[in-house]
């Protein structure tokens, strides 16, 4: 009985050392700055500079920073957000976050030539466990646009793991990604010679054409709830738009010359896999207005419509509306700023009945309207490290929305980032860079919602 008691006792405190060894040996938390140089353009306002950790903190963190201005005088050529004392500035990651941020402003009117920088140097952290300054203490923000060499980011999600609250926008040359939330819009007016018009597949919303004309007399008699329904098994790729992001297969027809061929369209804003609410409902008609568009809009039980001229942006590929604040809002950076986006989105799968709109985390679309182009590269043929200039020869670039898509991590099986292959990446200025994912769950050492990835230049262009 002696030997049992003993056997059990050896068994627990071996069980306790092995906790706390692996306390013991839990790496310290780092905390860098997201990349080493950013660019402030004569055609940028401001600029926005991540401090990254290596995972979540336990508790309060707060970071001190110093600048060193080159050329430029804080107050008289930029301020920050928030604002420095002395040239030092107090950034704060709340507990349970893996970031801080903060803006870089120019002020209104200067003249520049281009050569004045900023230097930004960490200098101390406190609070949390274990958070260290790491080996990226240092960034310097030039005023005038970069060509990157490349570098790493941690993609900022946001809250809600495999649904995370943000989509984000990258543009590998700047060394810049923007964060947006997903259910901040409703409808996309595309900005090119046509008239099309996007409901927003991020939030799974669903819509249905209503064979009327009078937006007022529109109710829900009008309309097949059940044929909103999306998600958990429901709906049909007839009530999302085109997943490959067609524009000539929008649910909402092109917007027509005539005005009496544009008919009513019902939407549901988000997906809840089951047949809408009436009262949720939102019923819109779009005309054109010259170049422009007039959107009318209404709840589905009302008898009186919104009217909101939306303009046809100049430098984005689409200008967005959001129902919530009855106007424009802002969601994609200009259309030559951003690669490609990451996110949560409907897609497609097959049951074994035929395609059907199903929701995905993780998808990566290029931006195949601003002329971005992609491939996919296995590391059987080259590896990453060893891709070069000369290699591109072999690759073949295509203005294709979804090479990536969510073809780069794997959710079944053997879970995280599929180590075999890589991404190229041709920006519409013409540089060319090579892209891999580094982790995006806990399987493979990564948090969900933060995606983390490598670039690195592999031609620039002329």
């Amino acid at each position: 009985m002696k030997k049992l008691v003993y056997y059990f006792l050896g068994l627990a405190l071996l069980v306790s050392a092995c906790k706390k060894n692996d306390e013991l040996t839990l790496p310290d938390n780092l905390v860098n700055f997201s990349v080493k140089t950013l660019g402030l353009g004569a055609e940028d306002d401001e600029a926005e500079v991540t401090l990254q950790l290596g995972r979540t903190a336990e508790t309060e963190v707060k970071v001190e920073l110093e600048l060193l201005p080159g050329g430029v005088t804080y107050g008289t050529h930029f301020t920050t957000e928030p604002a420095a004392v002395n040239n030092k500035l107090t950034l704060t990651i709340p507990a349970g976050s893996t970031s801080a941020k903060f803006k870089v402003i120019k002020a209104d009117g200067i003249l520049l030539n281009g050569d004045e920088t900023i230097n930004f140097t960490l200098k101390t952290v406190s609070g949390g466990s274990q958070v260290v300054l790491g080996g990226d203490t240092e960034l310097k923000l030039s005023f005038s646009s970069i060509v990157s060499e490349g570098a790493e980011l941690t993609l900022q999600g946001g809250e809600g793991a495999s649904a995370a609250v943000n989509s984000v926008y990258v543009d590998l040359s700047a060394n810049q990604q923007s964060s947006v939330v997903r259910k901040s819009w409703d409808l996309g007016f595309f900005s090119g010679a046509d008239f099309r018009v996007r409901i927003n597949n991020t939030t799974a919303a669903s819509a249905v054409m209503v064979d009327k004309t009078d937006i007022n007399a529109v109710t829900a008699a009008d309309v097949d709830l059940d044929a909103l329904a999306l998600g958990f098994g429901f709906g049909t790729l007839d009530v999302v738009d085109d997943t490959q992001g067609d524009l000539t297969k929008t649910v909402i027809g092109e917007v027509s010359a005539t005005e009496g061929n544009n008919k009513v369209y019902v939407i549901n804003r988000v997906a809840t896999g089951a047949a809408g609410v009436p009262a949720d409902l939102i019923k819109v008609r779009i005309l054109r207005n010259g170049n422009d568009y007039t959107l009318q809009y209404a709840k589905l039980e009302e008898t009186t419509f919104k009217t909101l001229t939306v303009q046809k942006s100049a430098t984005a590929n689409f200008t967005f509306v959001s129902f919530d604040t009855d106007g424009v809002v802002t969601v994609e950076p200009a259309k030559d700023r951003w690669d490609f986006v990451w996110g949560y989105s409907v897609y497609f799968t097959n049951f074994g009945t035929g395609l059907v709109p199903y929701a995905f985390s993780d998808l990566v679309f290029a931006n195949h309207l601003g002329d971005v182009e992609t491939a996919e590269v296995l590391t059987s043929t080259v590896s990453y490290d060893a891709f070069a200039e000369a290699n591109l020869s072999a690759v073949t670039l295509t203005k294709n929305r979804n090479t990536i898509g969510s073809g780069w991590r794997a959710t079944t099986g053997a879970v995280g980032v599929k180590a075999d292959r890589f991404y190229v990446i041709k920006d519409a200025a013409g540089n060319v860079y090579k892209l891999k994912f580094i982790s995006f769950t806990t399987q493979d050492g990564g948090v969900r919602g933060y995606p983390k990835l490598q670039y690195a230049l592999v031609k620039k262009g002329e």
